[in-house]
């Protein structure tokens, strides 16, 4: 089958052809740049914390009676060897927060010290002691844990900062982008004049805030906060978790009758809410893309039938001059595939124009290389699947009928 004179029938009747093709271009446009952000999403949610999410869970205790700081700091200590005690918890810490908590501390960090400047780097604040990195399951990669004599508890007269801290391998890289070595044993300074030695380097601990860019920037910071607030992080054995969390939380309650034991969680629950925007959006996306393909796939059918109603008699005639039921199907299908072609072709081109504006815009990642060719496959084979049907209906056509239509 010549496409010299499927290409000239076309012109006959440009409009419909240019309607269909631009319809293809907007949906590969839109498909494409739909994808694209349902990846990064999806990538975004895939992300690991660091933790040992299946076997990790978190609940808080509130005191609601006065207590004097000896008598929390004794009750905080209890409550710590109580869990510990329990078979089948691995670890346990009291801490300001955890990764993707959606709350915690943040603070700046500069290689010099004097007041913060656009060279400081923000980072996630774990206040912890020597528990806190086997708890949250971050593993030391280089330096050393803190030992029992450098954690200390919080003063409220005091504002400066521990003198050391174990960061991530993320803030290292960020904060010594040009080192080659080991960074343990450099110096950093926090609120704005106080040094912190760096002793450890952990591999992986996201911050609270899913959505920060520095969201793999964190810091553990040896100090313990006497608040009558406490949120403890347990870390159970493999297979514990789901049986230990009902009789963790009732063994504390009844430890103590003046405070409320609740925000019992597992850090999947925490992750699911965490993300609960991204996963909204992947939908509202996957929804979209599927209707626009839909849209664009009827659009196809209705031309082609239009196009058989309209050319009922020259098919016929074809027929009766020896055209077979395969050439009529091609006939169309070609047809087709020219136009979806002219479309796909336009549409990757704007595509690509609008992910580079969306780069720019919403700081978004550039597109897949593979992004673009899969999705003129895909709509290459919803067009030849659309077009299907009136083409074998135009087959069928009789050619004694055919030539009897006026």
């Amino acid at each position: 089958m010549e496409i010299g004179p499927i290409w000239r029938a076309m012109l006959k009747n440009k409009a419909g052809f240019v309607l269909i093709a631009l319809q293809i271009a907007v949906t590969m446009t839109i498909m494409v740049n739909a994808i694209g952000i349902m990846q990064e999403r999806a990538n975004n949610i895939g992300r690991p914390s660091g933790m040992d999410e299946a076997n990790t869970f978190a609940l808080s205790s509130t005191l609601f009676i006065e207590y004097e700081d000896d008598q929390r700091k004794a009750l905080i200590d209890e409550d710590l060897t109580a869990i510990r005690a329990v078979p089948g918890v691995r670890n346990v810490v009291a801490t300001n927060s955890f990764p993707l908590r959606q709350g915690g501390w943040s603070m700046g960090l500069q290689l010099e010290p004097g007041n913060q400047s656009t060279d400081s780097v923000g980072t996630a604040i774990y206040f912890v002691d020597e528990h806190g990195a086997e708890t949250f399951d971050a593993k030391i990669i280089d330096g050393q844990n803190f030992a029992p004599n450098q954690v200390a508890w919080d003063n409220p007269e005091d504002n400066t900062w521990p003198a050391i801290g174990i960061i991530t391998e993320a803030l290292a890289e960020e904060m010594f982008p040009d080192e080659t070595g080991s960074v343990v044993g450099k110096t950093v300074y926090i609120n704005d004049n106080d040094p912190v030695n760096i002793i450890g380097i952990v591999d992986q601990l996201q911050a609270p805030w899913e959505g920060w860019t520095g969201v793999e920037r964190s810091m553990l910071v040896p100090e313990r906060r006497i608040s009558s607030f406490q949120r403890y992080v347990i870390r159970t054995e493999p297979g514990y978790r789901d049986e230990l969390m009902p009789q963790i939380e009732e063994m504390l309650a009844a430890r103590n009758k003046d405070r409320l034991i609740r925000g019992l969680t597992t850090m999947e629950d925490v992750r699911k809410l965490a993300y609960l925007g991204d996963s909204a959006m992947i939908k509202i996306l996957t929804f979209v893309v599927g209707l626009l393909t839909i849209i664009t796939g009827l659009g196809i059918v209705g031309l082609a039938s239009f196009n058989v109603s309209r050319r009922t008699r020259q098919i016929g005639i074809r027929r009766a001059l020896g055209a077979t039921k395969p050439a009529i199907v091609r006939y169309f299908m070609l047809e087709n595939l020219i136009v979806s072609t002219i479309g796909l072709v336009i549409g990757g081109v704007l595509a690509v124009a609008l992910n580079i504006a969306m780069v720019e815009a919403f700081a978004l990642e550039p597109l897949s290389w593979y992004v673009i060719p899969a999705a003129m496959v895909g709509l290459w084979i919803v067009g030849q699947a659309a077009v299907a049907g009136p083409a074998r209906r135009a087959s069928n056509i009789s050619p004694a009928i055919a030539t009897r239509s006026s």
